[in-house]
């Protein structure tokens, strides 16, 4: 067999293992396969915390973490059953009006404190000089687009007054904002915070004046929904606890959450001050925070006209 083949069929073989032993009988673990829509962000630090302190363990589940490459990659995997569980972006809803197999089963994060735009030392000063500059995002129909469009629509040029740059991954972006390329970036506030202590950049806008807003989701796959609701309480039961802890023990948290995200413990225990305010500690999805998601759908392209989003999501299974 060729080394191709080889692969693929490993792949294969571990999917369909995978697949069965996420449905195990009573008494056994019960395998969760958990996606993150991108490895390094503290939005996602709960799932590791949850894994290493045993919060979803002694609730039956033996969670497998998978990392991917934005929203849209982890919509792929739930759509072609690699996952059970994902932490995905507010926005990545639209996905579920368009027919991807899955439901939002909690809100995981409110406002986008998660950003924020920075620009290199010697570029623009204030928000106000943000117009008609080249800012970076991810891809087109992103969060990252979003909120960069936001703060144009709110400065009253329109959604279209920041000339935003579809980049890709965070290193090319930097890349090209230090060659001057572009005049700045749209990244995580960790990242933003080192830029800032390396001397190689500067915040300039943050989002703390949108308040209603769901930055994170929990998705489920319809599958979960179906065959195993008690995993899906367990998993968020775990979640949640995972939260509480975070809470109460700061310095346990920052020394795992630096290991995860790969920054330096100064570094991580400001992003921890910056954004546990954003978390949810019951799951419970806000009216205003939906309309202003249903409204960024529009903007973003994803859908033509806004939708019904108590259709996109239940909270059947959040904890009582």
């Amino acid at each position: 067999m060729r080394p191709f083949a080889r692969r693929t069929f490993a792949f294969l073989a571990g999917a369909a293992f995978s697949a069965l032993a996420a449905f195990s009988p009573a008494g056994a673990q019960t395998v969760v396969r958990v996606g993150k829509a991108v490895p390094e962000a503290f939005s996602f630090v709960p799932l590791d915390i949850g894994t290493r302190k045993g919060f979803f363990k002694k609730r039956g589940l033996d969670v497998e973490s998978i990392a991917f490459a934005g929203d849209a990659k982890m919509q792929q995997a739930a759509a072609a059953g690699g996952v059970e569980f994902m932490l995905g972006s507010g926005p990545a809803l639209g996905f579920i009006a368009k027919g991807s197999p899955v439901k939002g089963i909690a809100a995981m994060a409110g406002p986008p404190l998660l950003l924020a735009i920075v620009v290199r030392p010697d570029g623009p000063r204030t928000v106000a000089d943000l117009k008609d500059k080249k800012i970076s995002v991810s891809t087109p129909g992103s969060l990252t687009y979003f909120l960069v469009s936001e703060t144009a629509r709110r400065q009253g040029w329109g959604p279209k007054g920041i000339d935003i740059k579809p980049m890709g991954a965070m290193p090319g972006q930097i890349a090209a904002m230090k060659r001057g390329d572009i005049d700045g970036v749209i990244t995580d506030i960790g990242n933003a915070l080192n830029l800032e202590k390396i001397g190689e950049g500067r915040i300039i806008a943050r989002f703390t004046d949108i308040k209603d807003f769901h930055i994170h989701v929990i998705f489920g796959t319809d599958k979960v929904i179906a065959e195993n609701p008690a995993a899906i309480r367990a998993f968020l039961g775990g979640w949640f606890e995972s939260i509480a802890f975070m809470r109460a023990n700061k310095d346990e948290t920052v020394r795992i959450a630096a290991e995860v995200t790969d920054k330096d413990l100064e570094i991580t225990a400001r992003v921890y001050d910056e954004l546990m305010p954003m978390f949810s500690d019951d799951g419970k999805f806000d009216p205003k925070a939906l309309a202003l998601l249903s409204r960024s759908l529009v903007e973003l392209e994803i859908l033509k006209t806004e939708t019904d989003m108590t259709k996109l999501f239940t909270e059947a299974f959040l904890p009582k």
